[in-house]
């Protein structure tokens, strides 16, 4: 019996010398760097920078195969994060925001047909393309908003998807789930956008959707800054030459353009040091200032649609710009689903 556990425990033993030789001779060595880049990822695996999970996009950022700026959830705190982990210049992240390009809800938009089946985007688009008049648009069903991991989407008594600006982080993970590829990721600072998807005819869009692009050119003719073309019958904004002034929102015809910055600050002319050169009043496209040459000028708040032009041309920076309380109006901030639903200031304050 003791020679039996004697020969146990002499087999233990040279098993377990075995084992911490082997531990020893093919040890994987553990970065340090990776674990830490590893911990400044949000860890939520989502695949929104295109990699498997936070662990995968943390090996490359560490091998160098991407930059610190992978990851678009974790923001400009990640980013200057990884970069000092790295050892790099922090490029600044952009923040991305999600948009539903199409407006046509249940009051704009004519239907073919009624569908009745699973309340899924993807399975009723197999079904003679899910009942919607306009093939290009917005289904309703909300398959984007039970593919959002974060609660910034929901979908409005319209029947049309909302995406809380505050809540989204721009993952992308909506989109893949939209049937009709109506959503895109936009800098989160470009507040116009062109909310339609449509590339028929103005007399086909008119027929099906009371708020769709009909390529009229007006919105081109408008800008001053040539943001914006017509291509395949559908109106585009470069985001990069835009500057957000508004002028193609109050100029379109069918409220297909829309302002989601909220309320608009309006123009606010100082008696000092103001000389009265005209050089406002001539560039303001709503003919919102008034005044002659050498006299004080003044703005008029309810055709101002604050869009910089006239405090970006003033040489002696007389402008300023305010919100709405100094005119003493309330500081109302409109909601997405109030920008969606093209609802006034007027109509908001009422409410």
């Amino acid at each position: 019996m003791i020679e039996a556990i004697l020969a146990l425990g002499g087999m233990g033993a040279l098993a377990g010398l075995g084992l911490g030789v082997a531990a020893k001779k093919f040890a994987v060595e553990v970065d340090a760097r990776l674990q830490e880049v590893i911990e400044a990822l949000p860890g939520i695996n989502c695949g929104a920078c295109g990699y498997a999970g936070c662990r995968p996009c943390a090996e490359a950022i560490n091998d160098g195969s991407t930059g610190v700026n992978a990851c678009p959830v974790g923001g400009n705190q990640t980013v200057q994060s990884l970069a000092m982990i790295m050892g790099v210049e922090a490029l600044e992240s952009v923040s991305q925001v999600a948009r539903i390009f199409c407006t046509g809800g249940v009051e704009e938009a004519r239907r073919s047909f009624e569908y009745q089946g699973l309340d899924d985007c993807n399975a009723s688009v197999l079904v003679s393309g899910g009942g919607k008049a306009c093939v290009f648009g917005c289904l309703g069903l909300g398959s984007c908003v039970t593919a959002c991991p974060y609660d910034a989407m929901y979908m409005n008594t319209n029947g049309i998807p909302i995406v809380i600006d505050d809540k989204c982080t721009g993952c992308t993970l909506c989109a893949p789930a939209c049937p009709k590829d109506l959503i895109q990721m936009i800098p989160a600072e470009s507040d116009i956008q062109i909310l339609c998807n449509s590339t028929h005819k103005g007399s086909q869009v008119k027929k099906v959707c009371t708020v769709g692009c009909i390529a009229c050119d007006i919105c081109v003719k408008i800008c001053p800054y040539e943001a914006i073309q017509v291509t395949a019958f559908l109106a585009e904004i470069d985001q990069d030459l835009c500057t957000n002034c508004g002028l193609c929102v109050a100029k379109c015809p069918d409220d297909t353009i829309l302002d989601f910055s909220g309320v608009r600050p309006k123009s606010f002319i100082l008696d000092e040091p103001c000389t009265g050169c005209t050089w406002c009043r001539d560039v303001c496209p709503t003919n919102a200032i008034s005044g002659e040459l050498e006299q004080i000028h003044l703005v008029d708040p309810a055709m101002c649609i604050g869009c910089y032009m006239c405090k970006d041309i003033c040489p002696e920076d007389a402008i300023e710009m305010h919100g709405p309380d100094i005119y003493g109006q309330a500081g109302v901030k409109i909601s997405a689903d109030a920008v969606a639903n093209r609802l006034t200031l007027t109509q908001i304050k009422s409410a």
